[in-house]
């Protein structure tokens, strides 16, 4: 076999053995190291190159950056913990329910607030299936319409600063910059960090939140049958202050010091994690018990993020020994259309990729192999990270395997069905599409939010 065939065996070993239900992070090792001993025992890998692993290693367990990932994961378990998306939720269901959707875009408005809160899709999904599609379904909403708006907010915590995807794409994206401007002959080129990500992706997820919330008012006017107003009482002002204080500080607290150049990611979220525990204890849902399994859930989800990340270190470890960056090189250079090709092969490859994988495991395998290349095109690379946020957005929202659609399985009384919750993301889905292509028509989107607060 020649090395070009090694390097097409390596990804379908790595997807059979995700087919197989085989866990990703060593389905990814594992796959790379089997494939790694056969080509070399056909003399086209070399494997002293695994001799990089425990540098490799070491890199990622010391980078100060990611540090900012088992934090917000904390403050995104403290926050569901603390019961805030419940009387987020409770407090916009009564104010907005005796409006026609009014229930379907208080799902979306809370959805976009917890998110900036926690940034944990799973989270987000279940307390809006526990609380709001039973509303929804006593309303008379149609099925479908409940639950994809349910899925759509849930998965806003992808896009919506601060995320634990974008903390996890602006480290990838780093090196893929570093990679591509040392190939270029820049020995000193400007970094791109988290905080950059951050200002880039918010106009366009504010954009997101806003094209769902029109597409469901005008839903709700054609179609009012579909989303009958709620009978509601409508709660005192206090309530709805009381019930938005807490978040929106904390997301300012969070943000702002981030934007604001007061703090750098880690030390902010550091910041949020001590605020959420303060507002569970403030709100009498911490003690012993619940801060232990409040730790508990956080290292495991850490884990599952760092072990994945260390087995999609020998997957490109291996796929590079094997010259697979080159073919990926040449594949994208000979693409048609030149840059733009290039760009759009990318963006569809990672968007079939997200109806089988995970956001993680598609940041970890293909941004460091298509990154450097796209880069060295001259591509702006906080608006390619904007838009790969947006495309693997829909890997929570696309069936067999979305995430979000599984969440919301697992929480839905009997009555609804797979398919209605499959048929009710397809508009949410096609919207997330237009404003990809929105952002990709106009990178200012993107761009100039950054462009302003750090010149």
């Amino acid at each position: 076999m020649s090395a070009e065939l090694w390097t097409l065996l390596l990804p379908a070993v790595a997807g059979l053995a995700l087919m197989s239900g085989f866990p990703v992070a060593f389905a990814l090792g594992g796959s790379a190291l089997l494939v790694a001993l056969a080509a070399h025992a056909g003399e086209h890998f070399d494997l002293r190159l695994l001799a990089g692993l425990p540098s490799r290693y070491f890199g990622i367990m010391s980078n100060e950056v990611l540090v900012a990932v088992p934090l917000f994961v904390v403050m995104g378990v403290a926050l569901e913990k603390s019961g805030i998306a419940e009387q987020l939720l409770d407090a916009m269901a009564r104010a907005l329910g005796g409006l026609r959707g009014g229930l379907a875009l208080s799902v979306v408005v809370v959805g976009a607030l917890v998110a900036a809160s926690t940034g944990i899709v799973g989270a987000t999904v279940v307390t809006m299936g526990l609380i709001g599609l039973p509303s929804m379904m006593r309303a008379g909403y149609d099925v479908r319409v409940a639950t994809g708006t349910i899925c759509a907010a849930g998965t806003l915590g992808q896009i919506i600063p601060p995320s634990i995807a974008l903390v996890i794409l602006a480290d990838m994206l780093q090196g893929a910059h570093q990679e591509a401007q040392l190939a270029l002959g820049n020995f000193s080129p400007d970094p791109v960090s988290v905080v950059d990500l951050f200002a880039g992706a918010l106009l366009p997820g504010l954009v997101l939140v806003f094209a769902y919330l029109i597409y469901l008012s005008i839903l709700a006017r054609r179609s009012p049958d579909r989303l009958p107003p709620a009978p509601a009482a409508r709660p005192a002002a206090g309530h709805i202050l009381h019930a938005l204080v807490a978040p929106v500080l904390l997301i300012l607290a969070v943000l702002g010091s981030i934007l604001g150049g007061i703090a750098t990611p880690t030390e902010a979220a550091g910041l949020g994690a001590g605020g959420a525990l303060a507002l569970a204890l403030l709100r009498g849902r911490l003690d012993v018990a619940s801060l232990d399994l409040i730790m508990q859930r956080s290292v495991r989800i850490t884990a599952m993020i760092f072990l994945v990340l260390l087995g999609a270190s020998i997957f490109a470890l291996v796929f590079r020994g094997l010259g697979g960056d080159q073919l990926v090189r040449d594949l994208l250079t000979d693409a048609p259309g030149g840059r733009a090709g290039a760009l759009a092969l990318v963006m569809a490859t990672m968007f079939l990729l997200g109806f089988f994988l995970e956001f993680v495991e598609i940041v970890f395998v293909v941004v460091p192999i298509v990154g450097p290349v796209l880069l060295a095109t001259g591509i702006d690379p906080i608006w390619l990270g904007v838009l790969m946020a947006i495309n693997l957005q829909t890997s929570f929202l696309t069936p067999p395997f979305g995430f979000a659609l599984f969440y919301l399985r697992g929480v839905a009384p009997p009555e609804v069905t797979t398919t209605a919750i499959y048929r009710g993301i397809v508009p949410f889905v096609l919207i997330q599409l237009a404003v990809l292509l929105l952002v990709a028509l106009v990178p200012q989107l993107a761009t100039w939010l950054p462009g302003v607060l750090f010149p």
